[in-house]
C-alpha cells in the first residue's frame, strides 16, 4: 500500500492496520502515516472554515463547517442508490439547509416544530435509505447548526451564497468519488421501500420525531443553545435499541470529563492559545475510536465557541445540562416508543389470533 493509499483509509482502516503490522518498525510507521493524516486534516479543516469565514464574515464560518463535514463524510460515504440520483439528494439537502434552519427560526415554537419534522424527515428518508453508513450524523447535524448560529439580512445572504457554492463543489466531489460504483437502486427505490412497519422506516420517523419535540420544547422553554439538546438526542436515537442505552450511558459523562478539561487547558494556557482549544479538540476526535471518547473531545469545540456568550465556567456547565437533558430526553423517547411498539404488536397477534 502506497503512502497516498493508506491517506484514502478512514479512521477504521487505518487502526486496522497498525493492529496487522507485523514488525515494530512497519507498525511505527502505520502510526506515523495516521497522525499525519489527523493533523493534515485538522489543518485543511481550520484553513477551509478561515477561508469560508473571510469571504463570508465570521458568522458565517458555520456554514463552512458544515460544507467541510458533508464533503468529508461523502467522498466516502453514498446514498445507496445511483450516483446521479445520490447527487440529486445531496442538491434537496443543501436546499432544505438553505430555506430551513431560517424558516424554523423566524417562527414562533409550534410553526418550527412543523417546519423542522419536515425537513427533519425529508433527509432522514431520502439521506438515510442506506442506514449503516450513519449519514444522519451529518445531515441532521448540519441542520442544527446552522439553527444554534442562525443569522439574518445580509449575513443571511451570504450565508446562501456560501451554501449554493458548497452545494456545487460537494455535489462534484460526491459524483467523482463515486461515479464508478454501480448500484442496482434509484431514487425511486426510497419511496417504493418506504414502509412505516419497517425498521428503517420506523427509526427514520422515531429520530425525527424526537430532535423535533425536543427542539420544541426547548423552544417554550427558551434554554439557549437548544441545538446542543437536538444533537444530543439525534446522536442518541440509533436504529437499535441497545445502541440507545450504549450511547446514553456515555454521553453525559463524556460531557462532564471534557468540560472539566477543557477548564483545566483554558485555565492554564495562555490567552492567545486558548483560542485552539477547538483544535485540540479535533486532534482527540480523531485519535478516539469509541463514542465516549468522541463525547469528550467534542465537548472542546462546542465549549470554546460558547465562551464569548456565557464566559468559561457557563458555556461548560450549559454544554453539560444541555447534552444531559438530551440524553435523558432521548432515552425516554425511545422507551415510549419501545413500548408502544409492543403494545401494537401484541394488538394485532390478538386480534390475528382471535
Amino acid at each position: 500500500m502506497t503512502f497516498y493509499q493508506e491517506l484514502q483509509l478512514n479512521q477504521a482502516g487505518s487502526k486496522a492496520l497498525i493492529r496487522a503490522s507485523e514488525s515494530r518498525k512497519e507498525k511505527l510507521r502505520h502510526t506515523a502515516v495516521y497522525l499525519f493524516k489527523i493533523l493534515l486534516t485538522v489543518g485543511f479543516c481550520t484553513l477551509f472554515v478561515t477561508l469560508f469565514s473571510l469571504i463570508f464574515g465570521t458568522e458565517n464560518s458555520v456554514a463552512g463547517v458544515v460544507i467541510l463535514l458533508t464533503i468529508l463524510t461523502f467522498r466516502q460515504a453514498d446514498f445507496g442508490i445511483h450516483t446521479p440520483h445520490g447527487a440529486a439528494v445531496m442538491l434537496i439537502f443543501y436546499a432544505i439547509l438553505c430555506i430551513g434552519p431560517r424558516a424554523a427560526c423566524a417562527l414562533p415554537p409550534g410553526y418550527a416544530f412543523i417546519v423542522n419534522f419536515a425537513c427533519i424527515l425529508t433527509m432522514m428518508v431520502l439521506g438515510c435509505f442506506n442506514v449503516i453508513m450513519c449519514n444522519q450524523f451529518t445531515l441532521v447535524l448540519g441542520y442544527l447548526l446552522l439553527i444554534g448560529y442562525d443569522v439574518t439580512g445580509d449575513a443571511y445572504v451570504k450565508r446562501l451564497e456560501a451554501l449554493v457554492i458548497g452545494a456545487v463543489i460537494s455535489t462534484v466531489i460526491f459524483w467523482y468519488k463515486h461515479r464508478h460504483i454501480e448500484y442496482e437502486k434509484k431514487f425511486s427505490s426510497i419511496f417504493k421501500e418506504l414502509d412505516i412497519t419497517s425498521e428503517r422506516t420506523m427509526w427514520q420517523v422515531r429520530l425525527t420525531l424526537a430532535v423535533s419535540t425536543a427542539m420544541l420544547i426547548a423552544g417554550l422553554l427558551s434554554i439557549p443553545r437548544a441545538m446542543w439538546i437536538g444533537i444530543a438526542v439525534m446522536s442518541i436515537m440509533q436504529p437499535s435499541r441497545e445502541g440507545v442505552k450504549q450511547r446514553v450511558r456515555l454521553r453525559a459523562p463524556g460531557n462532564i470529563l471534557g468540560g472539566a478539561l477543557f477548564l483545566i487547558l483554558y485555565t492554564v494556557l495562555p490567552g492567545d492559545v486558548c483560542s485552539y482549544i477547538g483544535i485540540i479538540g479535533g486532534i482527540g476526535v480523531g485519535l478516539s475510536a469509541t463514542y465516549g471518547w468522541q463525547a469528550v473531545f467534542n465537548s472542546f469545540g462546542g465549549a470554546a465557541l460558547a465562551v464569548p456568550l456565557f464566559g468559561a465556567p457557563g458555556a461548560v456547565l450549559l454544554r453539560i445540562i444541555n447534552n444531559t437533558l438530551g440524553s435523558l430526553y432521548a432515552f425516554a423517547f425511545d422507551s415510549v416508543c419501545a413500548k408502544v411498539s409492543t403494545v401494537l404488536e401484541n394488538a394485532k397477534e390478538n386480534s390475528l389470533a382471535g
